[in-house]
């Protein structure tokens, strides 16, 4: 049978989890810090990792070092090869396809909480948790919902919107009503070792943050396989950019072309190697589909009030109206939308519930 005073954290070695992991033990429960290695221990991790991601070596024996501070057990797991499998190809993927991928979003629900779920069965936890700013609440229909942190300037409930009502109904976010400020301070409280470690806004395996870089080096040969292209404005050629995987929808800087006013990326056609660049009004678009999506409740979702969705994380929600039609989520914007991007995620809220989320399929 299953503790309910157990509880398997998810540590990376920041700040966040490691408050979440100190407040759950002040709660009393009995924790079990558990990181993740999605790559192989060994000494050529601390050159192929950045220092400061979530994914390096440092951030392990950071982890480590926590758990010892509240003195609690810390497991590692390894999950190199599903790790390759389900997010850095799909990431590689994507971009080979002209799309932009969000790989946080699919590396929480298949990686994630997957390894913290299996660990907490090892280890008859009925909870799992994580530094999130976020919160789990159930509604009277029984239904799972992910509700806003309270710290909207830091709110991550954008990147869980593929977790299951399985993985919701055992999560806890110790951080829910909590500040980021105040989290800095709750890690000086306990004297935590990475009290005072800096932020990372890095995707975790890509070092320095240049996913251009990565796919070079992850793809062999790939700058001779796709060569330099047309960059294409009102069906003539005025420029050549590097080749598609580089660029992304709604990008402006690092183009190479001029006009008497700022011309964004509008298209990409991966097969032909072509980029379409138009001006900012030509690039808002009303809508979009998504193919596979999630939704935590249809009663909210199809009441088609109060909904607000957003494209990307630090996007600024927008009125919408939602409806699913033929197994597609299409979500209308109340205001024409700027760079909607063929890979990253929709969400939709309802207030400060999230109701729904998707990955973008297309726009119109």
């Amino acid at each position: 049978m299953l503790s309910d005073k157990k509880v398997i954290v998810g540590m990376s070695g920041g700040v966040d989890s490691s408050v979440a992991a100190a407040l759950l033990v002040e709660l009393g429960f009995e924790v079990i810090g558990l990181t993740i290695t999605p790559f192989k221990i060994d000494n050529q991790c601390r050159t192929l990792e950045n220092e400061r991601s979530c994914c390096s070596y440092q951030s392990v024996l950071d982890a480590n070092d926590v758990c010892k501070q509240l003195g609690i057990e810390h497991i590692l797991i390894d999950l190199t090869e599903i790790f390759r499998e389900k997010v850095v190809n799909n990431f590689i993927s994507e971009y080979l396809s002209g799309r932009t991928p969000n790989p946080c979003v699919i590396c929480n629900h298949t990686i994630k909480w997957y390894a913290m779920l299996k660990k907490a069965d090892e280890y008859n936890a009925k909870y799992v948790a994580t530094g999130h700013y976020a919160e789990v609440i159930k509604n009277a229909n029984g239904e799972y919902l992910i509700k806003r942190g309270k710290d909207l300037s830091k709110d991550q409930s954008y990147f869980l919107w593929m977790l299951s009502q399985e993985q919701l109904q055992r999560t806890i976010f110790p951080l829910a009503g909590i500040e980021k400020k105040q989290t800095r301070e709750i890690a000086h409280k306990f004297n935590l070792p990475v009290k005072n470690k800096i932020e990372s806004q890095e995707i975790c395996f890509i070092p320095k943050n240049d996913y251009r870089q990565f796919l070079s080096e992850q793809v062999p040969d790939l700058d001779e396989k796709i060569g330099t292209g047309k960059i294409i404005f009102q069906n003539q050629v005025i420029g050549a950019h590097k080749g598609f995987p580089y660029y992304t929808i709604g990008q402006r800087k690092g183009l190479g072309i001029s006009y008497d006013e700022p011309l964004y990326i509008k298209s990409i056609t991966a097969e032909k190697n072509i980029i379409e660049v138009a001006t900012i009004k030509e690039i808002q678009k009303n809508g979009l589909i998504s193919l596979e999506f999630n939704i935590f409740s249809n009663e909210l979702l199809s009441s088609n009030s109060n909904l607000t969705a957003k494209i990307r994380y630090r996007d600024i929600d927008e009125p919408v109206k939602c409806e699913i039609h033929e197994n597609k989520l299409i979500v209308n914007f109340q205001k024409p939308k700027k760079a909607i991007t063929p890979g990253q995620s929709v969400v939709v809220y309802h207030d400060d519930l999230l109701v729904a989320g998707g990955i973008i399929y297309n726009s119109f």
